[in-house]
């Protein structure tokens, strides 16, 4: 094994080496969550991709390819893993990045797999280099590599693995070493839902909870949803919440819309600390350029949630623009918040075209 990694042989006895390794496979899932791809709704090129995947790899009787699924959180990238295990008929193995902190927890994970299992890795730009390295050849050649024990009395063992297929997922791409992108079959990003498929979503997910909603109840959360389906289903549930205190107990146009309303979220899907971003950039800073962190700080908020979380749904509505001097508020945030910009306000488009260091 490259780097020179070693571990005791206790961690290939661990029965538990990660306490996000979960066998479940086989469990009965009373959530939300689809179980197979026929349930599954939106991602219709991905959907297209996984079914030919999955056909081909049923009629070789070979384990499937190792794929990768990339994309902001709440998409279905957990999902998708799970209904890979389902319709493959195998288990399904849970953990996540920052979970295997030594090659030896990742080891004992490997070990326990049989023929065909998914292993699926949540944040798998977190892994460190240790245990990325004890990856590669699990992937590739499907063997482990391992030293077990230190000094004259260490030894090298190296064990066959059965045939299984990581499933790994990341909202950060880049963060992600050539190396082990190349490892993977097919790497696919996921992308926002459409209103329409998040009305679709929204209906199915009040079948499931039991509540009544029509078209239009369902058709106002979807499009406060952000694109994203966790959202779309906690959304309802809060609806469902106000409905059964507030009003009858079904949800159309009217409660959906004042439910929405008493938690926070706007008409354009903007929660309180959207809004406070927005407040901050236009009132505070005067419509920015303003820094990350000083932004950030403004808030109460890391620069990272800011950045990962806030940002990215800021920018598609065209409310905040990145600039080479920094974040700044477009006309539609100034408008969002019924605030007149002042005269001297400068708004993203007019700052993309000035010269920064590299110009000079």
């Amino acid at each position: 094994m490259s780097g020179g990694d070693e571990f005791a042989e206790r961690d290939l006895l661990d029965p538990n080496p990660a306490e996000e390794d979960l066998d479940v496979g086989a469990a009965d899932d009373p959530g939300l969550r689809p179980r197979n791809l026929a349930e599954f709704v939106g991602q219709a090129e991905l959907k297209e991709h996984l079914s030919i995947i999955l056909e081909a790899a049923h009629g070789r009787a070979q384990a499937v390819d190792h794929l990768l699924f990339a994309g902001p959180p709440g998409l279905g990238k957990t999902t998708l893993a799970g209904i890979i295990a389902v319709e493959m008929g195998v288990g399904l193995h849970v953990t996540s990045g920052p979970a295997l902190e030594r090659a030896g927890d990742l080891a004992a994970i490997l070990t326990r797999l049989t023929d065909g299992d998914v292993l699926f890795i949540d944040e798998i730009h977190r892994l460190s280099r240790a245990v990325e390295e004890v990856l590669y050849p699990a992937m590739e050649d499907f063997q482990l590599d391992i030293v077990l024990g230190k000094g004259p009395a260490a030894r090298s063992l190296r064990l066959d693995l059965p045939r299984f297929t990581l499933v790994g997922a990341t909202t950060r791409t880049g963060l992600i070493t050539g190396p082990l992108r190349d490892r993977f079959g097919l790497v696919a990003r996921l992308d926002y839902y459409s209103p329409d498929d998040l009305q679709a979503i929204v209906r199915r997910a009040a079948d499931i909870v039991g509540v009544s909603i029509d078209s239009a109840g369902a058709r106002e959360i979807a499009r406060r949803a952000r694109g994203t389906p966790r959202i779309a289903n906690r959304l309802l549930r809060r609806v469902r919440d106000y409905a059964e205190v507030r009003a009858e107990g079904t949800i159309d146009q009217h409660t959906a819309r004042d439910g929405l309303a008493v938690f926070g979220v706007d008409e354009r899907g903007l929660d309180k600390v959207d809004r406070a971003i927005l407040d901050a950039l236009c009132r505070r800073f005067g419509g920015g350029p303003v820094g990350l962190s000083t932004l950030a700080i403004s808030v109460g908020e890391p620069t990272e949630t800011v950045e990962d979380v806030y940002e990215p749904f800021l920018i598609q509505e065209g409310l905040l623009a990145r600039t080479p001097r920094g974040r700044v508020a477009t006309p539609a945030a100034w408008h969002h918040l019924g605030v007149t910009p002042p005269a001297d306000a400068t708004f993203g488009s007019s700052l993309a075209d000035d010269p920064t260091l590299f110009d000079r």
